[in-house]
Parts: C-alpha cells; structure tokens; sequence
C-alpha cells in the first residue's frame, strides 16, 4: 500500500511539474548537475551580452519591452545600460549601487540597506552561479534538452512580500543564464533574456567604476 501511495504520488508530481513548465521534467541527479554547473562557473571570469528586458503589469494589456547591454565581472561587479526605448544605467559593484535615469543620479550602499543587498545578490548570483548557496531561497531544478531551469522560491521574510518566485534558466552548452523571470506578488512579472553572449571577453573594470 505505502509503494503505491508512494508511486501515486510520484507521478502527480511529475504531472503537475510538467504542466508547470511544458518541456521540463523534475531533475533526478541534482548534485551532478551541482558539480557540473560550480565547475563551469568557476572558469566563467566575464560575461558580455545584449539582453530584452520584458514588463508585464497586470494592469496594462501591452508589454513594456526595453534593449541594452550586460555585463559581469567576477567578483561582484555588474554593468546593465538599457538603450532602447530609453536611457537608464545600472551599475553593481561591491556592495554598492549607482544608477542613473536621465539626468538623475543615486547611490545606495548596499550594507545599510538589506533589501537592496538581497536584490543585488540576486543578480550578481543569478550570472555569477552561486544562487544554489544563496540562503534567501528554496531552490528546485528541472531540465529539458536544451536547458536546466532553477525555481527559486523566497524564505527570507521581506522578499516573500515582494516576489512569489524567481525563475533562471541556464544553458546546457555553458551553464550560464539565458533568462531570468521574476514573479511578483503584485501580478506584475518581467523577464530579462541575454542574447550574443561572449564568455572571458577582456571587459575593463573602468565599466564598473561608480563616479
């Protein structure tokens, strides 16, 4: 009886799974996928990409799409410069956030500042491959053929008000994201995709520096 309750409830599991997310199934060897995904990420130093940023609010029927480039330095350091449809800069480095929208500037250290402490090593843990440590989180995987997908779901009080999941697939060729979704508890969700990635270009760190 325990073997059939067991195997029922098994093949609910890999139902409700793949309704979840068509193409996956649930990943059986975690820790070879584990091994596999902190190998390549340890000889990942750079990362430079175009990315599509694309907003849904819940209460607009239009999508908000925006275009720019990425780019990650080991360690800690992250550059997004949206171009299109407008201008905006984002830069992480340290424990430190600059941003600049138009003509308005701001900084934040992120030490002072939990929430944006936590939503920067999103990020940076997201391109860097350390989200499976980050403790912020209960973490899932599944695979498909051509890729693995991280559920990530919040723990950390202030982050369950803010976001129901967070989703990141990671390309079997390389083992760095493809695309990150992010979930919101307000209905609102959007979805980063970088496309044209280059992997241990030679980026300066004057990218990064924060005026």
């Amino acid at each position: 009886m325990r073997r059939l309750c067991f195997s029922l409830a098994s093949f609910f599991l890999a139902v409700t799974a793949n309704a979840q997310y068509p193409g996956f199934a649930v990943l059986k060897n975690q820790d070879e996928f584990k091994q596999a995904f902190n190998a390549a990420t340890k000889n990942t130093e750079t990362i430079k990409s175009d990315f599509i940023q694309e907003k849904n609010i819940s209460m607009l029927s239009d999508k908000i799409s925006s275009r720019g480039k990425f780019w990650f330095k080991k360690e800690n350091k992250v550059r997004m410069e949206y171009m299109q449809p407008f201008t905006y800069l984002m830069i992480l480095n340290g424990g430190k956030i600059y941003v600049k929208d138009g003509q308005k500037e701001n900084k934040v250290n992120t030490n002072s500042n939990k929430v944006f402490r936590q939503v920067n090593r999103i990020l940076v843990d997201c391109v860097g491959g350390t989200i499976l440590f980050n403790p912020d989180f209960q973490t899932r995987i599944w695979a498909s053929t051509k890729s693995y997908l991280i559920e990530l779901e919040p723990v950390a009080k202030n982050l369950k008000a803010l976001y129901q999941k967070i989703n990141i697939y990671i390309d079997k060729k390389d083992y760095t994201a493809s695309s990150i979704d992010m979930f919101e508890l307000s209905g609102d969700n959007s979805s980063i995709r970088f496309i044209n990635k280059e992997l241990n270009a030679n980026i300066p760190d004057a990218l990064f520096t924060i005026p």
